[in-house]
């Protein structure tokens, strides 16, 4: 598994990352040792995708509160 840094990850592959740990971890194969660092590589793609989403979040929220201030207009064709 090639590693990037979650900084330049897009969110959606942070995510398929993860499960595809998730999915490893999960099978039981792994010897303590893999098991660890795959689960420590988990966390940090959980709280870096966590992250990406919240700043999402608020960039639809600050969209929306300056969307709100304009006033609607009736749509003739």
């Amino acid at each position: 598994m090639a590693l990037k840094k979650q900084e330049n990850m897009l969110y959606e592959d942070a995510i398929e990352e993860l499960e595809t740990i998730i999915s490893m971890l999960e099978n039981g194969n792994l010897s303590l040792n893999d098991a660890l660092k795959h689960f420590e590589r988990g966390i940090y793609l959980s709280r870096s995708s966590h992250e990406k989403l919240q700043t999402a979040q608020q960039q639809v929220n600050i969209l929306m509160q300056k969307c709100s201030s304009v006033a609607l207009q009736e749509f003739n064709q």
